[in-house]
C-alpha cells in the first residue's frame, strides 16, 4: 500500500464527519502498513472543543508505546492547525500526510523545524470536501479555526 491508499482512509472519515453534520476533516494513524486507528473531526457531533479529526485518530488510538509513535505516520485530509500539529510533535510522530492545503494551513513549517517530514498529496477530492462544507457553513469553519467571522 502507498500512501494514497492510506489517505482512503482519512477521505472516509471525513465523508462520514460531512454526513454526521460536522467537519470534513479525516486521519489515519499508519504503522509498519497496518491501520492503528482513524478518526474525524467531530466538535460538533461531541460538542467538543477539540476534538479534530487527528486528536480524534490518536484518541481511537489509545495508549500506545512511544516506540509505535515513533516509527508512524499520520494521515490527514487538510493541514494541521497548530494543536494537531502540537499533538503530533508531543508524540513524536515523524511523517504527517496531508490531503491538502489549499484550504487550511498553519504548521506546516512549525513541523518540519521539529524533524516531521511532511508530504503534501494536493488531493483535488479533499479541496472539493472543504469547499462543500464552507460553502454550506462559513460560520461553523470560521469556529472551527478560531475565527471570529
Amino acid at each position: 500500500m502507498d500512501d494514497l491508499d492510506f489517505m482512503k482512509h482519512a477521505i472516509d472519515q471525513a465523508r462520514t464527519g460531512l454526513q454526521e453534520g460536522g467537519i470534513p476533516i479525516g486521519a489515519a494513524l499508519v504503522h509498519d502498513g497496518a491501520v492503528l486507528a482513524v478518526g474525524r473531526n467531530r466538535r460538533v457531533q461531541l460538542g467538543s472543543a477539540i476534538r479534530h479529526g487527528e486528536t480524534d485518530c490518536i484518541e481511537n488510538a489509545g495508549r500506545l508505546p512511544a516506540r509505535t509513535y515513533h516509527a508512524s505516520t499520520l494521515y490527514t485530509t487538510l493541514s494541521p492547525c497548530f494543536m494537531c500539529a502540537g499533538t503530533a510533535l508531543l508524540y513524536g510522530i515523524p511523517r504527517i500526510v496531508i490531503g491538502e492545503n489549499r484550504t487550511f494551513e498553519a504548521s506546516e513549517d512549525l513541523l518540519r523545524r521539529h524533524g516531521v517530514e511532511v508530504v503534501v498529496l494536493d488531493l483535488q477530492e479533499c479541496k472539493d470536501l472543504m469547499d462543500e462544507l464552507i460553502a454550506a457553513a462559513p460560520q461553523l469553519w470560521n469556529e472551527d479555526i478560531g475565527v471570529e467571522a
